[in-house]
C-alpha cells in the first residue's frame, strides 16, 4: 500500500494528482490532502488565453457525445439525466432511478394517502413525511413538466 506523498502524513494514498499539467507524474494523497491539494489546482496554469481557449473546447467537444444521449433519452440515472434534488425526491417517493412519471404519480398517491395528517391525526412523524413526499413530487412533477417542454 503507498503512504500519502504529504509530507508527515502516514495515511493510504489511493488519490493521485498530476504533479504539473500535462505531465505523467503523479502525487499520491490521502482523500483529506487530495482535497486540499485540489482546491487551489488551475487546470489552466501557464498557458496562454489562445491554449486555454483551444483546451476548452477540445475538452467540451469530447464530451458533447454525453449531453447528446441526454437529448436521445439513451441516457440513464446516473449520467447526469436526473439532478441530485430528483434523485433524493425519487428515494423519498421509493421509486428507482429509471421509474416513468406514471409509476412516480401512482407512489405518490399511494404514499401521501398512508401518510395523510387527516388520517393520522395527532401523529407528527406522518405529517412531516406528507410534507416531504409533496416537496419530492413538487420536484419530480415540475422535471417532467420541464422535460416534456423542451421536447426531449
Amino acid at each position: 500500500m503507498r503512504i500519502c506523498d504529504r509530507h508527515g502524513c502516514d495515511e493510504a494514498g489511493k488519490c493521485p494528482a498530476p504533479k504539473s499539467p500535462n505531465s505523467p507524474d503523479r502525487w499520491y494523497f490521502c482523500e483529506k490532502h487530495a482535497a486540499e491539494y485540489n482546491q487551489g489546482w488551475d487546470y489552466f496554469e501557464g498557458l496562454d488565453k489562445e491554449e486555454a481557449a483551444a483546451r476548452a473546447a477540445e475538452e467540451k467537444r469530447d464530451t458533447s457525445g454525453y449531453r447528446e444521449s441526454v437529448f436521445n433519452e439513451w441516457a440513464g440515472s446516473g449520467d447526469g439525466s436526473r439532478t441530485r434534488d430528483e434523485m433524493r425526491a425519487l428515494d423519498v417517493l421509493e421509486c428507482n432511478a429509471h421509474s416513468e412519471f406514471d409509476e412516480i404519480k401512482k407512489a405518490y398517491r399511494r404514499l401521501a394517502k398512508a401518510n395523510h395528517p387527516d388520517t393520522n391525526q395527532n401523529d407528527k412523524d406522518a405529517a412531516q413525511r406528507f410534507q416531504a413526499i409533496q416537496a419530492a413530487y413538487a420536484v419530480l412533477r415540475s422535471a417532467e413538466e420541464r422535460k416534456t417542454w423542451k421536447g426531449v
